[in-house]
């Protein structure tokens, strides 16, 4: 068991490395509000030259910048910017090969000076590329060569020896969210647009539509309002959501039977249709609407299935909440 001694000494560790957290997290923080203070027109000219572009955004780094790279291409693809990542290393190996002439190249690097750049430098200058560079220093051969030289202001890195990329990443890393962010912006970029790129996952739970998740027409349960009750159980039964709806003569929903109508005609239900059960003016939805917002109504109205109307009222769909849940939707 460890002393009361060795429990104060813990404390006081745990202590300084919060402290060293800390520390870090100002020094990157102050650099940001820098960034932000003196970010200038290169900005703009590198969003306008991606919007007119007709290809890809090519990004490129060594090193932690490389890193860096692969995380803004992803971003940008994501957002709405066909985007690719090549190696520099590979790019002098062949790789160049992905660039093609309406590409924008973006190449990252803190010092500006990273030998393992110059081939692909030089390429973009002899295949008349827009060249976006992004580096600390000013002057730099990165910079000079650059259609758009985005400058990071001067700032001390996070590490105790000023040498680990630690600021200087974390500064491109927001340039590139800065980037994505305002090219979305710009292109009026929807959540239905993000859907289209992120079908899967928490995410794709989160945005898909009630038209992605339903039962088509030709499976949900429909009965005229003059059918015997003893044909509408058949109908209840046949589907398996445990509700049938009632159509008007112009295909409209009139209503719908549940268990619960069920139940409440329960001493004379044989000897009724399904008019006499139905209950009226029924919660429904259309295809449009989220799934999620389809399972809080769910939820709120204490029912299994929402009826799925177009534009005249006319069933075309039903979702049972287990069709919500197992999309992981909660």
């Amino acid at each position: 068991m460890p002393t009361n001694a060795n429990a104060a000494l813990h404390e006081a560790d745990a202590q300084r490395i919060i402290a060293h957290g800390k520390k870090v997290m100002r020094v990157e923080a102050e650099a940001l509000n820098s960034f932000v203070d003196c970010l200038d027109q290169s900005f703009a000219d590198a969003t306008q030259a991606i919007l007119n572009s007709n290809g890809h955004v090519i990004v490129s780094g060594m090193g932690k910048s490389g890193h860096i790279a692969r995380k803004i291409s992803a971003t940008l693809s994501s957002t709405g910017t066909p985007s690719l990542f090549v190696h520099p290393g590979e790019a002098s190996h062949g790789d160049l090969g992905q660039i093609t002439g309406v590409d924008v190249v973006m190449l990252l690097s803190n010092s500006g000076e990273t030998p393992e750049l110059a081939d692909m430098i030089a390429y973009t200058r002899r295949k008349g590329n827009t060249l976006i560079g992004v580096a600390g220093k000013a002057g730099s051969t990165l910079l000079k060569k650059s259609d758009i030289a985005i400058l990071l202001p001067a700032a001390p890195e996070a590490c105790p020896n000023g040498l680990a990329p630690t600021t200087s990443t974390t500064m491109t890393l927001a340039l590139g969210d800065a980037l994505a962010v305002a090219l979305m912006n710009v292109r009026n970029f929807t959540p239905e647009n993000f859907r289209d790129f992120h079908p899967g996952g928490k995410l794709g739970a989160i945005l898909a539509t009630v038209g992605d998740l339903m039962h088509g027409r030709e499976e949900v349960p429909l009965v005229k309002a003059d059918m015997p009750m003893s044909e509408v159980l058949i109908a209840i039964t046949s589907q398996g959501f445990g509700v049938a709806g009632v159509a008007a003569e112009d295909g409209a929903l009139a209503g719908i039977i549940t268990d619960g109508d069920l139940r409440r005609h329960m001493e004379n239900l044989m000897a009724c249709t399904a008019g006499d059960v139905m209950t009226q003016n029924p919660v429904t939805i259309t295809r449009e609407a989220r799934a999620s917002d389809a399972l809080a109504l769910m939820n709120k109205r204490k029912v299994t299935t929402l009826f799925v109307l177009d534009s005249q009222k006319r069933p075309e769909g039903i979702l049972h909440v287990h069709d919500c849940l197992r999309a992981g939707i909660v």
